[in-house]
């Protein structure tokens, strides 16, 4: 992906294409996002701090959700999986940051989410440049482009990769920007 061969794979290239660049770009922050919250189990991924509901384990739920939501229903359309339909129903969101979910489910969730958003958009960009229209959109303005749709979903994680950061330093003081270079993402790694 780069054009240095020992860069990790998740480093951005310093080259390319709008495309290339924003894709880039978003699998940097999902790669810095699930470094920050690698390795943990229950007690790790529930850790709060101060008055803050926000958990490791709600922000991979949440994030999942996300991935989901941008690459089917407000990328093409498509409706939204089953598992997230609880989210329009009263209390939803109080529960979406606080899943009742085992370490792995959470993980797997996140991960193959990630593994899917990375498909369907890719394939999206086969069709078509960053101009091409999506089904997000606010009815009375008009239909938002996929670079638009892309930028949404890198601010959604510059935001709650600033979130895992301090939660993860208060989990066990793991700190820095980036992974060690041999630490591989889960979907390149084949799980």
């Amino acid at each position: 992906m780069t054009d240095e061969p020992d860069s990790p794979d998740w480093e951005s290239p310093l080259t390319g294409t709008d495309a290339e660049q924003v894709v880039a770009a978003l699998d940097r922050q999902r790669s810095t996002f699930r470094w920050k919250t690698d390795g943990l189990d229950r007690e790790g991924l529930t850790q709060r701090i101060g008055a803050s509901s926000l958990t490791l384990g709600g922000l991979l739920n949440h994030l999942a959700f996300v991935e989901d939501l941008y690459s089917g229903h407000e990328l093409s359309g498509t409706e939204v999986d089953a598992r997230w339909h609880s989210l329009q129903q009263e209390g939803g969101w109080t529960a979406h940051f606080s899943p009742d979910a085992t370490p792995e489910e959470l993980y797997a969730l996140y991960d193959g989410a990630v593994t899917r958003s990375r498909e369907r958009i890719a394939d999206a960009l086969e069709r078509g440049d960053l101009d091409q229209a999506t089904h997000m959109g606010i009815p009375e303005v008009g239909q938002a482009n996929l670079r638009r749709l892309l930028l949404d979903l890198l601010e959604e994680y510059g935001r709650h990769t600033g979130h895992a950061d301090l939660l993860r330093e208060a989990v066990d003081g793991r700190v820095g920007e980036d992974p060690d270079p041999t630490w591989v993402t889960p979907w390149d790694r084949g799980g």
